[in-house]
């Protein structure tokens, strides 16, 4: 078998798999092919390095056929050589580089339990403007900036029936690794934007038709059931990052505050178990006990 010229060896794959020609085998975790997939537990790094260089990860089998049907251009694959047979027709036209368990580890910095991992190109943002004129139910947040609970609050949307998602400037990254995991790939789904400058943007969201309702237990707030028909044909929900909540700024920019009712002393719900409740009771057209 002929030796691959940039150091790899090629591995001819299976003629009825839509693959590349071969996969190339890495035995060097300093080659400077996988530099994509470098130490994606540092979260500083990655930060630095992922959206400048417009590319993000997706992991394991399912993400990243999401992300390929959701349109995006993969760059290259990394998979555990044990599964070249099952996961090398995933890479399409891409590079697809493969490695042992150890190679693995070491480049990425954890045990790649998944088998893949895959680069991707990012796709250009909708300005807000556009996002606003495209979706009916709107999750707004501010503020979070925990990647599991990112992900968590674009699958709670994609599931409960809210189409699109505003990101504050100070929000996680929704491509960031972690988040496209726990979202299951929902991140590919839901269409969403950074809302710049913040919060004052959010005048747009209520000219845009919606009316921006911030979940918060100040200010009056009212039980979230209570919310009339009207205002939820195209409702905007705000979410602040747990702790904190949402800013006095913010809540300034609500057309009113609700809040999910709690029981034995419980003060609040994780801010993806709230997202959950609330765009659940909000996909309903009718407040509870009318028709």
């Amino acid at each position: 078998m002929p030796p691959d010229p940039s150091g790899g060896v090629s591995r001819p794959m299976r003629q009825n798999h839509r693959v590349p020609d071969h996969v190339i085998e890495v035995q060097d975790p300093e080659d400077e092919r996988l530099g994509d997939y470098r130490a994606l537990t540092d979260l500083a790094l990655r930060t630095r390095f992922e959206q400048p260089h417009g590319l993000f990860i997706a992991e394991g089998h399912q993400v990243i056929t999401r992300a390929l049907r959701a349109g995006y251009r993969m760059r290259s694959m990394l998979i555990d050589a044990k599964r070249a047979d099952q996961l090398a027709d995933l890479a399409e036209d891409a590079p697809c580089y493969t490695a042992g368990p150890d190679v693995l580890e070491s480049v990425t910095g954890f045990h790649v339990h998944r088998g893949a991992l895959a680069s991707f190109h990012r796709k250009e943002l909708p300005a807000p403007a556009d996002l606003l004129r495209t979706v009916g139910r709107l999750v707004v947040l501010e503020g979070l900036n925990n990647h599991t609970n990112i992900g968590a609050v674009f699958r709670v949307a994609a599931g409960l029936g809210f189409d699109g998602v505003l990101l504050a400037p100070d929000c996680a990254d929704p491509l960031y690794r972690r988040s496209v995991r726990v979202s299951m790939g929902e991140v590919f789904a839901v269409p969403y934007a950074y809302l710049d400058p913040w919060p004052s943007g959010l005048e747009q969201v209520r000219e845009a038709g919606f009316t921006l309702l911030g979940l918060s237990p100040s200010r009056g707030a009212i039980d979230i059931a209570d919310v009339t028909a009207r205002e939820r044909e195209r409702p905007a929900l705000m979410f602040g990052a747990e702790g904190p909540g949402l800013t006095k700024a913010a809540l300034d920019a609500c057309d009113r505050t609700v809040l999910i009712p709690m029981h034995a002393g419980v003060d609040s719900l994780n801010v993806a178990a709230a997202t959950a409740v609330a765009c659940w009771e909000l996909s309903q057209p009718f407040p509870r006990g009318t028709s």
